[in-house]
């Protein structure tokens, strides 16, 4: 039998037509509306409405001798019901309920600017319980304030409770996990250090196009540039370029060039020498594949003194790893890369690994459209 066949039947047995005067104490089953010539068109009752004794008159007056109605065992919920329970489970920080459930469905919205973070595996075994559904926008996709995020509702027009339990314990245990199923995680405002290598740019033999293009997104996101820097493709002086820009205050380091294989291109190994760990080179992304991520580890802070990771331990915390982002020269020449796809994340707080960049692999190769529409396109989906 299949879902929907099986869902009308379930409505059908969950649902009869009764005299009006029958249905006190029952829950309406449909809107009923109400008409008054140049006074008022609308609904009168609401579905999921429980009918009073008050109610029967002005039912009558509208014309109703009969009801469609809904009878809810004790193991059932209505429509409604499930639906704010559902919506209640899936969400996180930065996301809230809009309005109240109608005929099942309610939506979820971004309850701030930020960057969408979606479960996708939770996400997937909710929607195979059946009876319960909810679909996402992508995840990892920014949105604003306000926006619509996801939407969720019961199916049929009675769920066994059972059904929404299980789904509940599906998101508590995402949530348990680390995060919720939905959320909205806000954006720090980075003080970005930025260091251009090449031989070619240094000496001044070509143009530098990468300040502009780094500057512009970094500006996006409400954050600065703590200092732009130029080395040739020395080891030493790129990372003595890094370290006077971690003293300037930097809280994220990004370098161009230099990535590739090419004896010349030595960037990676400055960016090691300064001390980053968890670095990877190397991204299913086109272009940028050959991107690099890695991490420097901060000294313990005094408390009240800079970002820190919040810790429930009272002793003395220690500061967020600085985030280094190597930049491989496809950043200069085409609008929309790799950087576009992961720096959202990092400011997001998230660390980039492996694992995250190859997953980049499915939707990572942009089609370098003659007018690009990112983040309205496939790229990075």
């Amino acid at each position: 039998m299949c879902d929907t066949q099986e869902s009308r039947e379930k409505q059908g047995e969950a649902s009869k037509t009764v005299p009006v005067e029958a249905a006190v104490g029952l829950v309406l089953a449909h809107d009923v509306t109400e008409i008054r010539k140049d006074e008022f068109k609308g609904r009168a009752f609401k579905k999921g409405h429980i009918i009073r004794v008050e109610d029967i008159v002005h039912l009558k007056r509208l014309g109703k001798e009969h009801l469609f109605v809904l009878t809810v065992a004790p193991d059932e919920m209505h429509e409604d019901e499930a639906a704010m329970a559902l919506a209640s489970a899936l969400m996180g920080p930065g996301v809230r309920i809009e309005g109240e459930p109608k005929e099942g469905k309610i939506n979820i919205v971004a309850n701030r600017d930020g960057l969408l973070r979606i479960d996708r595996e939770a996400l997937l075994m909710l929607n195979m319980l059946g009876d319960v559904m909810s679909a996402t926008r992508h995840g990892n996709t920014l949105v604003k304030k306000d926006r619509v995020v996801a939407g969720t509702r019961a199916i049929p027009l009675v769920v066994k409770r059972q059904v929404v339990a299980g789904a509940v314990a599906i998101c508590e245990q995402a949530r348990r996990s680390g995060a919720a199923v939905i959320e909205v995680r806000e954006l720090r405002r980075p003080r970005a250090g930025v260091v251009i290598t090449g031989n070619e740019v240094y000496h001044g033999r070509i143009k530098d196009a990468f300040a502009p293009v780094i500057t512009k997104k970094i500006e996006a996101f409400g954050g600065q540039i703590a200092g732009v820097y130029y080395a040739p493709d020395d080891t030493a002086i790129i990372e003595q370029r890094l370290r006077e820009l971690l003293k300037a205050g930097a809280d994220l380091l990004i370098t161009t060039g230099g990535m590739s294989v090419d004896p010349d291109d030595v960037t990676r190994f400055a960016i090691r020498n300064i001390g980053a760990t968890e670095v990877t080179y190397g991204a299913a992304v086109l272009p940028g594949a050959m991107f690099l991520i890695g991490y420097l580890e901060q000294g313990p802070v005094a408390r009240g003194q800079g970002p820190v990771r919040i810790s429930h331990d009272p002793g003395p915390r220690t500061l967020d790893p600085i985030p280094v982002l190597g930049i491989p020269a496809c950043g200069m020449y085409h609008a929309i890369t790799v950087l576009d796809l992961v720096l959202p994340r990092v400011l997001a707080g998230e660390t980039i690994g492996r694992k995250e960049l190859a997953e980049l692999g499915h939707g990572g190769l942009c089609l370098h459209c003659q007018e690009c529409r990112y983040p309205v396109c496939p790229f990075g989906k």
